[in-house]
């Protein structure tokens, strides 16, 4: 059946086929009465109670009041009795699937793939035996199809998306997103194939296509760009509420359509238009969540109101939500290199060197070969911290439309937001490698572990100078975006017409203040089963760190501020022609189009200490201690009670206090010249493409080929340094300027064949691209006077790109299953590295006295587009089935699974020669869900899987690792009414905790939970 939605249905069979269908249709029978009512929710009111699933065209068809039908009827039976007197009839497509048609219509012929298109195209009339046809209007015709019934239902959707969709992608609908249990958006796609999901303090907050950076995912809303608070190109999805989303796609093969940008693939979202509904539509939900650890209850509401008026139509959607979340971690525990004690200069050189000997054997003959040095290591930092996070998030869409026939209509689309976040840190924090400390006596230290490296771990140590602190951080971002959209859809009989304009813009300001406590003491320091402590030692002066505020000196309180503005305008026009060429049959569609953008993003960021009660005043440094302000323990500060990971409770101040009493009358932080950057882009692209469809023998055809250029034009904006006769750094007095271009041709191919009915061969090569990250193109300049050396923005660096090709097998079943399996290949070349590209001459370098140092030569370094490539290879299963397709006794049971698995020949490597997968990325993935459903009950499990993963080399030695991570969701259902439900979901089931670790699990890195979220909800749809 799914191989057959894009067709107009009854096209999909003979009328011998149609008479098995009705003949073998089964005595399923509707429990409860169903009133009178528009054919959409009568349709849906039957779909629960008794299974069978309903497709039809809304255009053909409408939505007639029906009649109602008392309980105890047969299917059948009550069709019959809904649909008489609506001069519709219905049709048994197989066993499970019923078409409602127009009486008058007549059951059609088997029609060839290689028939010319005409012009009732537009409503379906491609080959239905086939099952394919001119993919771009396949596409078009999945828009007009209602699929009434419940989440099995939506998944069904979503595969007939995937099977009309041109190139490779995979969606979720509505019904989809809303019935999971998710946050964000960025949690919705985590079950895409291919799609993971970046954490932070146990949220979903940034997208990963086919295991590469956030960055390389192109994101569009309704065809816009879209605007980010972030300072480059990477979308924060953690800002977009799921509710007002209708529908998203993960196009991992593009056409020449697409809008250039991802390398990865292209995130594309849509939210809803009144016309996507039949008659008036009402949706109302609420829901309480609990989170285990804050022991907080957070509200969240939403609703969507549509109706249509003739020709006109009108939708509104809101959603807000509030979120408190509670995060307990012991991190930081990171390997230094000995060398930051044995460098040093006076006995702490000598006495790590010493204590080396004495306690481990180690002899090192020279404390300034690296060679030596960096093969022993020590704890660098043990920090216990507690974070808060307070959500508010805000989300609204408006669409009018103006729809005079099938072939004409003007939308408008609005989407406006906000999402404000405060977090407040809490950290009790030992640092080892405090410039004051040295070794005291080790412990234990192994030589074992990683002796494959020639490095010895020292695992338990004795320090004479520990650097406490005691730290209270806040972080208050707020995030306002904004788009507006005009579009226009004209269709004639052989020519189509669409055209776009719109604008999207995102402004964020970040406010960060850091409250920080110091005391020198000797320490002890230690790995312990999943993180680290630190405990006092037998030596003077040392102490127990929780305990005794009066030892903490003050040392700043450090405010930093941003802001971000970015604002894109965009305006495109397709033009598609339907083709009848005797001497061509196989040519159906030429397409082409042009799109012009205009962004412009602009950053300043300041950032300023304090360090008494007025500006300029030192008076508090080393005088003040922390037991001089209102002091609470950590379980009055933050809900939720003591510190989960060890049971600690520790007094700190709190930041509400800070705010108030560290900043003085008059206090701002105030931007940075040298941080300011402006950059300015256009783009100039156009596009032609083809569709073709034939046949192969039996075997039926269709390609789409064309190719994209893009012309991009880059004016940078920055403040360069200039060195002040006092030898103090000043800036320019203006922005210093300078422009960059490059231009591309982006040729695209997509093919499908259909072996056999259901089974479609895919295969898909192009060439895509990546613009080069903001930061990296903003023409602003940092300055090492005593290095002789600038450090500068590149506005003339090119795009990186991509070589790929996908092939794969996909076989959709009539129950709406499908297992499909694909094997992918990236060859990526251009990749931004930072290198000496020049020198300025003659630069005139000052003393602190004023006096003239010299003039010297120097050396400037840019971010350049790296010589060679790489590549990044995988292969992604995904397999949806109902259950009861193997036994009746699986009524309602289904699975829905997928699995990725990748591999890249960029490979990280440490200055050590360790050899890692390239960071980021996770070379296995996988998601299953299991749920059941009947007309009244539904219930869902659903585990994701992130293998571990290369975070980061610390100092560029030590490779650091994230482990492996799967979170277990649940959502439970319930529908008193058809009209009402109510749910149970929950989040991380298993209260899962986030690790890490350096180069061998037995040294964790860190050990964060953000305890399970319950929530209960109501939604009501009329």
């Amino acid at each position: 059946m799914r191989c057959k939605l894009f067709l107009s249905i009854a096209l999909a069979l003979q009328v011998t086929a149609t008479a098995g269908a009705n003949a073998a249709e089964p005595a399923r029978m509707a429990s409860e009465a169903i009133a009178s009512q528009p054919l959409d929710m009568a349709l849906n009111a039957l779909s629960r109670q008794t299974g069978v699933q309903f497709v039809y065209n809304t255009q053909s068809v409408g939505n007639p009041r029906t009649p109602g039908a008392p309980a105890g009827l047969s299917a059948d039976a009550v069709l019959t009795r809904l649909l008489a007197g609506t001069g519709l009839r219905h049709r048994y497509l197989n066993a499970t699937t019923v078409t409602i048609e127009a009486q008058g219509n007549a059951l059609p012929a088997p029609t060839s793939a290689l028939a010319a298109p005409a012009p009732a195209m537009v409503a379906g009339t491609a080959s239905a035996e086939a099952g394919v046809g001119t993919p771009t209007a396949e596409a078009a015709n999945l828009e007009t199809i209602q699929v009434t019934g419940s989440y099995s239902r939506s998944l069904e959707q979503a595969v007939d998306i995937k099977r009309a969709t041109v190139g490779f992608s995979d969606s979720i609908v509505a019904t989809d997103v809303a019935d999971f249990p998710e946050q964000n958006l960025a949690e919705a796609l985590q079950r895409v194939p291919g799609v993971t999901i970046e954490r932070s303090k146990g949220l979903g907050t940034k997208v990963n296509v086919r295991g590469l950076p956030s960055e390389y995912t192109h994101v569009s809303i309704n065809d816009l760009a879209t605007a980010s608070g972030s300072g480059g190109r990477d979308v924060e999805f953690d800002m977009f509420a799921s509710e007002i989303i209708q529908q998203v796609t993960v196009q991992k093969s593009p056409t020449a359509a697409d809008e250039e940008g991802g390398i990865a693939g292209s995130v594309k979202i849509s939210t809803a238009r009144p016309f996507d509904y039949n008659e008036r539509k009402l949706v109302f939900s609420a829901e309480g969540a609990h989170n285990s650890i804050s022991e907080e209850v957070d509200p969240r509401f939403a609703f969507l109101a549509a109706d249509t008026w003739g020709d006109w139509g009108a939708l509104v959607s809101y959603s807000q939500s509030k979120r408190t979340n509670r995060t307990d971690s012991t991190s930081g525990i990171n390997f230094r290199p000995s060398s930051r004690f044995l460098t040093a200069s006076g006995t702490r050189g000598t006495q790590a060197q010493d204590v080396l000997l004495r306690d481990a054997g180690i002899n090192i003959t020279d404390r300034n070969d690296a060679d030596q040095t960096n093969l022993v290591v020590f704890q660098d930092k043990v920090g216990d911290r507690v974070y808060l996070n307070e959500q508010d998030k805000w989300g609204a869409t408006g669409s009018l439309q103006y729809k005079p026939s099938n072939n004409f209509s003007l939308t408008f689309d609005a989407m406006v937001g906000g999402y404000d976040s405060t977090e407040d840190e809490y950290d009790a924090a030992a640092y080892s490698a405090s410039s004051r400390s040295t070794f005291d006596t080790i412990h234990e230290y192994d030589a074992t572990t990683l002796s494959e490296y020639g490095m010895v771990v020292l695992r338990d140590v004795s320090y004479t100078a520990t650097q406490h602190e005691m730290l209270s951080k806040e972080r208050i971002n707020k995030t306002d975006y904004s788009q507006y959209s005009l579009a226009m859809d004209w269709k004639g009989d052989s020519w189509y017409v669409d055209a776009l304009v719109g604008y999207s813009g995102a402004e964020k300001t970040s406010d960060f203040s850091n409250l920080k406590h110091v005391a020198y003491a000797p320490s002890r320091t230690r790995w312990t089963g999943s993180s680290g402590e630190t405990i006092p030692t037998a030596a003077a002066g040392s102490f127990d760190m929780y305990n005794d505020p009066g030892r903490y000196l003050f040392e700043a309180y450090e405010t930093t501020l941003e802001k971000v503005q970015d604002d894109k305008y965009a305006a495109q026009v397709n033009v598609t022609r339907l083709l009848d060429m005797a001497f061509l049959p196989a040519l159906h569609t030429v397409r082409f189009g042009a799109r012009y953008t205009d962004r412009s993003k602009q950053r300043e960021y300041g950032e300023l200490k304090i360090t008494g009660p007025t500006a300029g005043s030192a008076d508090w440094v080393n005088t003040r201690t922390m037991a001089d302000s209102p002091l609470e323990y950590i379980d009055d500060i933050v809900p939720g009670g003591s510190y989960s990971n060890k049971g600690l409770n520790w007094q700190q101040i709190s930041n509400e206090y800070a705010r108030n009493a560290f900043r003085y009358d008059g206090f701002r932080t105030p931007f940075d010249p040298g941080q300011y950057y402006q950059v300015d882009e256009k783009v100039m692209s156009f596009y032609a493409m083809t569709d073709f469809a034939f046949d192969i023998g039996s075997v039926p055809f269709t390609v789409n080929a064309g190719a994209r250029y893009v012309d991009t034009k880059v004016d940078s904006f920055g403040y360069h340094p200039i060195q002040l006769p006092d030898g103090s750094t000043g800036y320019t007095d203006a922005p210093v300027s300078k422009d960059g271009s490059y231009d591309d041709l982006l040729p695209s191919f997509n093919m499908t064949a259909e072996l056999s009915s259901g089974l479609l061969l895919r295969a898909a090569a192009s060439k895509v691209m990546m613009r080069p990250s903001l930061t990296d193109i903003a023409y602003k300049r940092t300055a090492s006077w005593s290095s002789y050396r600038f450090t500068d923005g590149n506005p003339e660096l090119k795009p990186t790109y991509a070589k790929q090709w996908e092939i794969g097998l996909e076989k959709y079943l009539d129950n709406g299953a499908l297992f499909a399996a694909s094997y992918f290949r990236k060859n990526i070349d251009g990749v931004v590295i930072n290198s000496l590209t020049g020198m300025v001459e003659d630069v005139a370098v000052y003393n602190a006295n004023g006096s003239l140092n010299g003039i010297y030569d120097f050396d400037v370094y840019q971010p350049v587009n790296a010589k060679g490539a790489y590549e990044v290879d995988g292969i992604e299963l995904v397999a949806q089935l109902p259950l009861n397709m193997f036994t009746p006794w699986l009524e309602g049971f289904g699975i829905n699974a997928n699995y990725t698995m990748l591999d890249s020949s960029l490979a990280g490597e440490s200055d050590l020669g360790i050899r890692t997968p390239m960071p980021g990325l996770s070379e296995k993935t996988w998601n299953f869900t299991a749920y059941y459903e009947n007309e009244r009950f539904d219930a869902r499990v659903s585990y994701n899987h992130k293998d571990e993963y290369v975070e980061s080399i610390g100092y560029n030695l030590y490779p650091i690792w994230r482990d492996a991570y799967g979170q277990m969701d649940v959502s439970i259902g319930y529908r008193f009414t058809d009209n009402i439900k109510v749910t149970l979901k929950g989040i991380n089931l298993t209260n899962e905790r986030t690790r890490g670790h350096t180069m061998d699990p037995s040294f964790p890195t860190m050990d964060e939970t953000s305890g399970r979220r319950i929530s209960l909800g109501l939604r009501a749809d009329f």
